[in-house]
């Protein structure tokens, strides 16, 4: 082999500038990080017997504040939730006033974030979804407190007034559930030939009318038996029975015909 010309150096080349430089220059491995574990080991613990206590016995041996840390386990892996959970409902009261809890007023609590909000929400859709199943089809004036119960768990925490109408067939079975108006806080539109109208385009024979009090109060206004007294009067010659109208309230729910004002 030739002998290298004198003054050339050992060392390597430098690396050109520019376009060319990345055809010289040797890939660069990236520096390996340790992975951090999905939940830190003092939490883990806690969790696991949580979760355990959960499947051996069910809701009945956990307390509110446990059930929400089930539920914010999800979204938030690495981290203890039990302050957050004690927080919320601090905040809002109960556990159905947590859950039903505008997504908004969630995120003020510190620490709450979006996606452990929406798990919320859809826990509530789910459960609604639920009791409407179970109503669905069936004849509902012997399934009264199934009924009631899927009206408040869709009303109660509304905090705006809406105005539902249950539509039942022949049989009492219930063949719709629509939310015709929804209002403001303290008063929804009611407009009984549109009530009517509906009914008949659905063929129906009954209607169960609904309403909430975002206020709690459960007793009717004069304007609730006054509009309830109207729709009957238009329906009545059409064949169409008003089977009641309810009031639902967070704690409770009043009926005008319980009342014997209808």
């Amino acid at each position: 082999m030739a002998d290298k010309p004198k003054g050339l150096s050992e060392a390597p080349l430098p690396l050109l500038k520019g376009e060319y430089a990345l055809e010289y220059a040797s890939p660069v491995k990236p520096k390996a990080t340790k992975r951090e574990p999905a939940e830190p080991a003092h939490h883990d613990g806690h969790r696991d017997r949580l979760r355990a206590r959960f499947a051996d016995v069910g809701a009945i041996a956990l307390a509110d504040y446990e059930l929400l840390e089930l539920l914010l386990f999800r979204t938030i892996p690495r981290r203890d939730v039990k302050p957050l959970a004690k927080a919320l409902l601090k905040r809002f009261g109960t556990l159905s006033d947590v859950l039903n809890a505008p997504l908004h007023l969630l995120r003020e609590v510190e620490g709450m974030g979006r996606s452990s909000a929406l798990d919320f929400h859809i826990v509530v859709a789910v459960h609604q979804r639920s009791l409407q199943s179970g109503v669905l089809g069936r004849e509902i004036l012997s399934s009264w407190s199934a009924v009631i119960a899927y009206c408040h768990a869709a009303m109660a925490h509304e905090t705006r007034e809406q105005f539902r109408i249950l539509f039942l067939d022949k049989r009492n079975a219930l063949i719709a559930d629509e939310v015709q108006q929804t209002g403001t806080v303290d008063h929804t539109p009611v407009y009984p030939r549109e009530v009517v109208r509906r009914a008949i385009e659905l063929s129906a024979t009954a209607v169960v009318l609904v309403h909430n009090h975002p206020s709690g109060d459960t007793q009717p206004s004069r304007s609730d038996v006054e509009v309830t007294q109207s729709i009957i009067e238009i329906a009545g010659p059409l064949g169409i029975a008003v089977h009641d109208h309810v009031i639902i309230g967070r704690n409770g729910h009043t009926s005008l015909k319980a009342l014997r004002l209808i």
